[in-house]
């Protein structure tokens, strides 16, 4: 989802909401609004149980397992290791892009840059943002660039999903209803997301 708890707006517990949705085995990934569904289900009928649900209207991004799974097993970082002030990010684009910028695309384009957009890889956005509050604005600024809605998320919060997706079993299966290692880490990454440029 897009847009939640950002700055005290649309404040919202998508724990709550993935309690709500327990049907589908649902796994809440930080406080964004990030949810991994791990039960077979239509988009269109997700997307409608969670505009029913949702306390406002949100623009709600659906991407499909198989896709987070191939963009995390790419190296769209090499050259850019983890630093403290830099942070990795993918933005997720709401449709396929109606303008191909040239890359990098750097913002502001001074000598002190805040945010470079590294990669453009179908529908996602790969960059590297500095961990300041402008850098919010810049970010904001991906909808524009791209021309279609996009929503953010941190590289580490992309390889939780992946992680559950690629681990964790449906409660089903698992007979004693107990959370697994990928699931409780994933409910712990990015809680500092969608409230600063920060994880």
């Amino acid at each position: 989802m897009r847009g939640i708890n950002v700055g005290g707006h649309r404040a919202f517990r998508p724990k709550l909401l993935a309690k709500q949705l327990e049907h589908l085995d649902v796994v809440n990934i930080g406080a964004a609004g990030t949810l991994v569904i791990r039960r077979p289900v239509t988009r269109a009928k997700l997307r409608a149980e969670l505009q029913r649900r949702l306390p406002f209207d949100a623009e709600i991004i659906i991407c499909h397992g198989r896709e987070i799974a191939a963009l995390v097993s790419q190296n769209f970082f090499d050259g850019y290791p983890v630093r403290p002030d830099v942070v990795r990010f993918v933005s997720v684009l709401s449709r396929r892009a109606t303008a191909t910028p040239r890359l990098p695309v750097i913002l502001p384009s001074t000598r002190t840059w805040l945010l470079r957009v590294l990669a453009h890889h179908e529908r996602f956005v790969l960059g590297v943002y500095r961990r300041q509050m402008k850098a919010i604005g810049c970010l904001s600024a991906l909808d524009r660039v791209f021309g279609v809605p996009v929503t953010t998320r941190s590289w580490t919060t992309m390889t939780a999903i992946a992680e559950v997706l690629a681990t964790a079993r449906p409660r089903r299966e698992a007979g004693s209803g107990s959370k697994s290692r990928a699931t409780r880490r994933s409910e712990r990454v990015g809680e500092s997301e969608g409230r600063s440029p920060s994880e």
